[in-house]
């Protein structure tokens, strides 16, 4: 009698576990799939007009790149990157490069007065989006980074 007591007990633990996780599982689960990632400065490198950019620099536009609002998703197909260039604009992209466990990630960021597009390239999958972040989009057209 006993042992059916602590079986439905566990069952009932278990089933309860599944129906509502904890807030930590939650938490790790949608940021695997999240399309807008936060990243850590420590393991991202930063290039801007092919310069390598430094720690200080670096730190900022990263934490610009966390604060960021997302808007929307674009569809593209690889290789078309640059229709994220308005026709009469000269727009250099910040380039973050990332490593998400063992797979690389490129994150193309395109600043505009009025929004940033990203691209994000995890191998051959090629994802678009759009952000709005007043710092970082102020940030490519200041002395600091040019």
């Amino acid at each position: 009698m006993t042992w059916t007591v602590a079986i439905t007990i566990a069952i009932g633990v278990i089933l309860k576990m599944i129906m509502s996780p904890p807030s930590l599982v939650v938490d790790w689960l949608t940021s695997k799939f999240a399309l807008h990632p936060k990243l850590n400065s420590k393991d991202v490198t930063i290039t801007f007009n092919g310069n390598l950019l430094e720690e200080k620099a670096r730190m900022r536009i990263t934490d610009y790149f966390n604060e960021a609002t997302f808007l929307k998703k674009y569809y593209i197909y690889p290789g078309n990157e640059n229709l994220f260039l308005h026709p009469g604009t000269n727009v250099t992209p910040i380039v973050i490069h990332s490593k998400n466990g063992n797979k690389d990630v490129n994150f193309f960021v395109f600043s505009y007065d009025d929004h940033v597009d990203v691209v994000k390239q995890c191998g051959k999958k090629v994802v678009a989006y759009r952000l709005r972040s007043d710092h970082l989009q102020n940030y490519a057209s200041s002395e600091k980074v040019i």
